[in-house]
């Protein structure tokens, strides 16, 4: 094992870590603020991919794809929360959880009108085509590190909106007394219309920046979402940092057990036998973490409501 293909696995870990927070972080403020399950965020993120995908056909711009994923997912959160969201504040998680799952279908039903079965292909912009060397002597992506770099940029903005703003400083307020800041003469309505948008921008960046790695297809929010949910349980429900850390734990655990464990089992037992068992193992591990995390810190590790 080379230490450039350890540093490759390493990275390639970092850059899923910086995509689940993109996606858990928006999760994690209105589940946090409004106390909404929403089944439905990764949806979002697919709205995200298919907006920059088909704007950047139309116009050969990668760039006005990545504006047109934040202002369609965006808007899309905006139309949700107002038009069913806001009627289920007051409900049982169970209805929360139910009428986002109809979303779902709604969203993946209407994709599929729209653009058809068959899925989109983004290309990476010109400008961070090609690689950056490694120690050791291999090479890595520059676009896989430009993700990294514009994740590190959101999680230093949002620690900034939230801590040193005045709409972040609505946000914590409602977090911890919604009916208090009500009583303020602040417009709680508006303010979740905003959190919800502006979560739902941010699923709809990760699901741009994704897009030029995989294919843009039906569906593609379900699996994101999952281990979405996982990241905002480890880190804490309604903690940016806890999202930050949990993400990055997660994307560092599944890529590293995927690429380890395989080779370590090898060492025990034949290689036909290895790569299927390392795969499976690694495909529990981060449900493993969780597990482990939960038993010795059941608010997550950095719960804003600890």
């Amino acid at each position: 094992m080379s230490l450039a293909l350890l540093i490759e696995q390493f990275l390639n870990g970092l850059q899923l870590g910086v995509m689940l927070f993109l996606i858990a972080a928006g999760l994690t403020l209105i589940f946090g603020v409004m106390g909404l399950i929403n089944l439905a965020h990764g949806s979002l993120y697919m709205v995200g991919a298919f907006a920059c995908a088909a704007v950047a056909a139309a116009t050969g711009s990668f760039w006005l794809g990545l504006v047109a994923s934040l202002a369609a997912a965006a808007a899309a959160g905006a139309l949700m929360e107002v038009a069913i969201i806001r009627r289920l504040y007051a409900r049982d998680h169970l209805d929360q959880v139910l009428a986002t799952f109809a979303l779902i279908l709604i969203f993946s039903e209407g994709t599929r009108w729209l653009f058809g079965s068959f899925p989109l292909y983004l290309d990476i912009p010109p400008l961070l085509q090609g690689a950056v060397a490694l120690p050791g002597g291999g090479q890595y992506p520059l676009y896989r590190l430009a993700i990294i770099g514009v994740g590190v940029l959101v999680a230093i903005g949002l620690y900034l909106l939230i801590g040193r703003t005045r709409l972040g400083m609505r946000i914590r307020a409602g977090e911890s007394d919604r009916e208090m800041i009500a009583a303020l003469g602040i417009d709680i309505r508006s303010l979740y219309t905003i959190v919800f948008a502006f979560g739902a921008a941010l699923a709809g960046l990760a699901g741009a920046l994704v897009g030029a790695l995989q294919s843009v297809q039906v569906g593609m929010g379900e699996p994101a979402l999952i281990l979405a949910f996982v990241v905002i349980v480890i880190g804490g429900i309604g903690s940016i940092k806890g999202a930050l850390i949990g993400a990055i734990l997660v994307g560092l655990v599944d890529t590293m057990g995927r690429f380890l464990l395989p080779k370590a089992l090898a060492l025990m037992m034949p290689a036909t036998q290895a790569g299927p068992v390392g795969a499976a193992l690694a495909s529990m591990l981060i449900y493993i973490v969780m597990a482990l995390i939960l038993a010795f810190r059941p608010s997550g590790l950095f719960s804003a409501r600890a």
